[in-house]
């Protein structure tokens, strides 16, 4: 039992120092990382709500989302080497269902949209990564390798290997396989312009054929 908790725990920490170059050593992750604290005192709280101890795995996940502004049900199904990258404001609901290899940064809220006691909140396969600020809500699946843009809203499945940005989030790349999966926040193509581009054209393609060459009076 001992042996499986620190290999754990040294998976936790391998994991931020692979995916946060911020961390420089061992003694700043475990003492400065709100992800990992909170990470720690959801494995125990989950402990406790799988054998149906009432109340206090409720009390401390109260206590972490106090300590840490990170907001885990202990309900809620993780995977090995999750992540949350600086945290303050994540939520994971009661029936949220994370893989492996999970990302998030700070602001995610995986929520339910329904007020019945029934499988409410998302499920995020392997290797899914979420920007900051992003909200995904209901019964919804994120296929493996996933990428969901900061700032978006999804309400729909979204398909393996795709990225999804906007409100509500649209797939603008599906299939890719760059920068070792890495989610480039500065590289997604917004939708809405892309669409107000092709109109454009459209437009102007239109223009020509009534007015030919000469300008638009």
């Amino acid at each position: 039992m001992l042996i499986k908790i620190f290999q754990t725990l040294k998976e936790d920490i391998g994991t931020i120092y692979r995916k946060d170059p911020a961390a420089r050593n061992l003694i700043e992750v475990v003492f400065c990382y709100p992800g990992f604290h909170a990470l720690l005192l959801y494995r125990f709280a989950h402990k406790l709500w799988v054998s149906q101890i009432p109340v206090i795995p409720r009390m401390i996940s109260t206590f972490a989302r106090f300590l840490t502004g990170i907001d885990i049900h202990p309900g809620a199904k993780i995977g090995r080497r999750f992540f949350i990258d600086h945290g303050m404001g994540v939520v994971i609901g009661e029936t949220a269902e994370i893989g492996d290899d999970v990302l998030l940064y700070q602001g995610v809220t995986l929520g339910g949209t329904s007020s019945k006691s029934e499988k409410r909140h998302p499920t995020l396969g392997r290797g899914v990564v979420v920007g900051a600020g992003a909200k995904v809500l209901g019964n919804i699946t994120l296929g493996n390798y996933a990428k969901i843009g900061a700032g978006s809203v999804v309400v729909n499945d979204v398909p393996e290997h795709s990225t999804v940005v906007g409100v509500p989030g649209r797939i603008v790349v599906q299939k890719i396989f760059k920068d070792n999966g890495v989610l480039m926040h500065n590289r997604i193509p917004d939708p809405i312009t892309c669409e107000l581009n092709r109109l454009k054209y459209e437009i102007k393609d239109l223009q020509e054929m009534v007015y030919g060459n000469k300008p638009n009076t």
